[in-house]
């Protein structure tokens, strides 16, 4: 294993383990942590495929792994887990005096704009740099899906609509689909992007996804979720899919918020929507 990887911790977890990690980014120039789920097929020397999960606004690496309650499946399934942090941190890195932007918001974006430039390059880091770094020193395969929750499946939508072949499955839970057009993107665009709106659509699912290639995508809305009408608009999504004849499952599911009480309902169905696909793409 790299010496540049230090294990933080290690807890037995449904046969595999649960490991969290930090390391120097050359992506950030900081510090970064994420968590990976190794099930119990990586102990007999099998390579598995890997689920990266992106997280939501304030999150880190630890929310879905002690909220979703996935380990459980991905151990039937043989399903590596890996969940980086949801932005750079530290002393020096910029932050702002609120939720929705600075430290734990980093919106999966590479900032062009001083001073988030210097650190916030989470574009990078989630495409390249973690996967090279898992692949190079954990027992996993090549194939990957992605996954994520709110600001994260904003950020899990955009990485795998811009980067075609590279991920089997995409899906997400009460995504920002449309980030250019609500409060929550406008507010992080601007001011890691500056004000030029062609910046941003490089960052936008809703106008990806007019040019994008077809992959199977899966997604959950809980239907009480009090985010939904101005900040999530899944409708967006669905009507920019239905002018693709896009591979797109939308499920508005009642009576459901914007909690992990609602991620953690459907994870079990997300998981296999992505092993289906991972062994599907051979």
């Amino acid at each position: 294993m790299s010496a540049s990887l230090e294990l933080l911790s290690s807890q037995r977890a449904f046969g595999g383990w649960h490991k969290r990690y930090r390391h120097q980014s050359a992506s950030t120039g900081t510090v970064m942590t994420f968590a990976i789920y190794l099930p119990p097929q990586t102990a007999q020397g099998d390579k598995v495929p890997v689920l990266y999960w992106l997280s939501g606004l304030t999150c880190t690496d630890d929310n879905f792994a002690t909220k979703a309650g996935a380990q459980r499946v991905a151990a039937e399934l043989g399903l590596a887990l890996v969940m980086p942090d949801t932005s750079p941190r530290g002393e020096g890195v910029a932050d702002a005096d609120r939720y929705d932007l600075g430290q734990g918001a980093g919106f999966y974006v590479n900032a062009t704009q001083a001073p988030w430039s210097t650190h916030y390059r989470m574009y990078d880091y989630v495409v390249d740099e973690l996967p090279a770094l898992v692949e190079g020193n954990f027992p996993v395969s090549g194939k990957r899906a992605i996954s994520g929750h709110s600001m994260g499946g904003h950020g899990a939508l955009m990485v795998a609509l811009r980067n075609p072949g590279r991920y089997a499955s995409v899906s997400a839970f009460s995504p920002i689909v449309n980030p250019a057009a609500v409060p929550w993107g406008q507010l992080a665009f601007s001011t890691y992007l500056g004000e030029d709106r062609a910046a941003w659509a490089a960052y936008d699912s809703c106008q990806l996804l007019a040019t994008a290639q077809p992959l199977p995508t899966l997604v959950d809305q809980g239907e009480q979720d009090s985010f939904k009408p101005e900040q999530l608009q899944p409708e967006a999504l669905q009507l920019a899919a239905s002018k693709r004849d896009w591979p797109l499952t939308l499920r508005l599911q009642p009576g459901y918020d914007h909690s992990y009480y609602f991620v953690a309902s459907f994870i079990e169905d997300h998981l296999r929507f992505h092993a289906a696909n991972l062994v599907a793409a051979g």
